[in-house]
């Protein structure tokens, strides 16, 4: 298409966010897919979602063959004016206590190590006792 060279503002693509205009931002460029949503493989619900957005992810997250990453060209309008394109924030958890795991498994084998000697001794002490003939 003839859009090479210009920027597009992140208010300007979210403008294209249907089925008869649907633009999408991946990698930094701007391009129209209009004419493919009903051609999609995976369906028009998966551009239309992303219609109006920075796609990025979500076109990285499947693995799109060569043919399809170079189909792109030929949606091509412009570029990304990055400035207006929030930056993803990674999602990190809170500072916390490091979890210890359970220690109910660890306390009951070594209440066994010593209960099983004194089972073993008692059940010894009381066969020999019930045992043992009067005199």
């Amino acid at each position: 298409m003839g859009g090479e060279g210009k920027v597009y503002t992140l208010a300007d693509v979210s403008q294209h966010n249907n089925a008869k205009d649907c633009w999408l931002v991946i990698g930094g460029k701007v391009y129209n897919v209009t004419k493919f949503v009903e051609d999609h493989p995976g369906g028009e619900e998966i551009l239309l979602s992303a219609a109006g957005k920075d796609a990025t992810d979500n076109f990285e997250a499947v693995d799109h063959s060569r043919t399809a990453t170079a189909m792109l060209d030929e949606f091509y309008v412009g570029d990304i004016d990055t400035s207006t394109v929030p930056s993803n924030t990674k999602y990190s958890p809170p500072n916390q206590p490091h979890y210890e795991q359970d220690k109910t498994s660890e306390f009951v084998a070594k209440l066994l190590l010593f209960l099983v000697p004194l089972l073993i001794l008692g059940l010894a002490f009381g066969i020999r006792f019930y045992t043992k003939s009067p005199a």
